[in-house]
């Protein structure tokens, strides 16, 4: 829902320091997997309950993600990036929930295995939606410069990440987060069903 917004908020940030980055030769792919590695790294430092510095690695590898991204776009997009890319992202993603499980089971278990069941809803419905998007030439006007279509929703990027900010802050609360980010993730799949089921049936 709000990463349309947060795009246009940085874009001009991320133009700048992708330029920056692509006259020293650093290519989208080695962001992408910087950006996946410096993510492992953060959910390393949160399954050994060092939250702030997980909190520090996961930002930094957000913004990898998004500079990715910015340079491909100022050189020469490809489809090997695209899925690497989204590939990456989803697990990524998954990582955090199971770093917080790791961290403390008897607490966090339950409610990060429903985060990742929801996960898995939210993943399935978008990437099904923009496979079949895709076979039939339909493009994303809210995210034109997407490698694949993006199907928006209530939980998107920006809005996860946020999550993710909340549970670093304030883990002994985690299972809230999980619980009603995972609620969250719920209506985002009815709306995508909804929409994929509108938009697929003729």
């Amino acid at each position: 829902m709000l990463d349309r917004a947060a795009i246009a908020l940085l874009r001009p940030a991320l133009q700048r320091l992708a330029q920056g980055l692509v006259r020293a030769g650093v290519g989208a792919d080695a962001l992408t997997l910087a950006g996946f590695a410096i993510g492992l790294a953060a959910a390393a430092a949160i399954a050994w309950q060092h939250y702030l510095p997980g909190l520090a690695l996961l930002l930094l590898s957000r913004l990898c993600d998004g500079l990715d991204g910015a340079v491909a776009r100022l050189t020469a997009p490809t489809d090997r990036g695209a899925f690497l890319d989204i590939t990456l992202d989803f697990l990524f993603y998954a990582s955090i929930p199971l770093a917080f499980a790791i961290a403390d089971p008897a607490a966090n278990a339950l409610p990060a295995a429903v985060l990742l069941a929801a996960f898995v809803g939210t993943g399935s419905s978008f990437l099904a939606f923009s496979i079949l998007a895709e076979r039939r030439g339909l493009k994303s006007e809210d995210h034109p410069a997407k490698g694949i279509y993006y199907l928006g929703g209530l939980t998107e990027a920006t809005e996860t990440l946020l999550c993710f900010v909340l549970m670093c802050l304030w883990p002994v609360h985690f299972d809230w987060w999980a619980y009603g980010f995972a609620g969250l993730c719920a209506v985002t799949i009815a709306t995508r069903l909804s929409i994929g089921w509108r938009a697929l049936g003729s």
